[in-house]
């Protein structure tokens, strides 16, 4: 999936219409990629079951389909 555009045009829809296509699955892997990627860069050295997203969330809803 690809869309041209020019900076000043860009409305950031295609990031949101991308990722609502994609499914929660594969937000929260890309997600959780993240979290190990940012350990990598900073030299943090732990095993994969000790990293955790952030727990500053109070309730997570999915929105039906």
């Amino acid at each position: 999936m690809a869309r041209k555009t020019t900076f000043e045009e860009d409305d950031g829809m295609f990031d949101i219409d991308f990722w609502q296509m994609q499914g929660a699955e594969a937000i929260f892997a890309a997600t959780w990629q993240m979290v190990l990627d940012v350990s990598l860069i900073k030299g943090i050295k732990k095993d994969e079951r000790e990293h955790r997203l952030q727990r500053s969330i109070a309730r997570l809803k999915q929105n039906p389909l």
